[in-house]
């Protein structure tokens, strides 16, 4: 791995056609500014990382019967119906106002 340092303003080249500028500095936050060819994916790490786990988990292998059930309680939720009927409200009896019975 090679580390440089670079001031805002100051660039380095990467190849014959990929050049990556520092736009600015600002505490711990740099902002880059990175032009390449178009057949060249920029991608952020943590997008890599996020399809790569994504790619993993649906290489796993799982029932169609459990991928149903797992979808249908999205679908359900989606759909606003709940998993259980609603609690039957409970009649209550009225309390007369202080100082007045019946």
């Amino acid at each position: 791995m090679l580390i440089l340092q670079r001031k805002a303003g100051e660039s380095l080249v990467i190849g014959e056609d990929i050049t990556i500028r520092v736009v600015s500095v600002d505490g711990t936050r740099v902002r880059l500014a990175i032009s390449a060819p178009d057949d060249v994916p920029i991608l952020r790490s943590e997008l890599v990382i996020a399809a790569t786990a994504n790619r993993d988990s649906a290489m796993e292998e799982s029932s169609p019967a459990d991928l149903l059930d797992l979808l249908g309680g999205v679908l359900d939720h989606r759909r606003g119906e709940p998993s259980a009927p609603p609690a039957q409200p409970t009649a209550q009896t009225p309390v007369p106002p202080e100082g007045k019975e019946n």
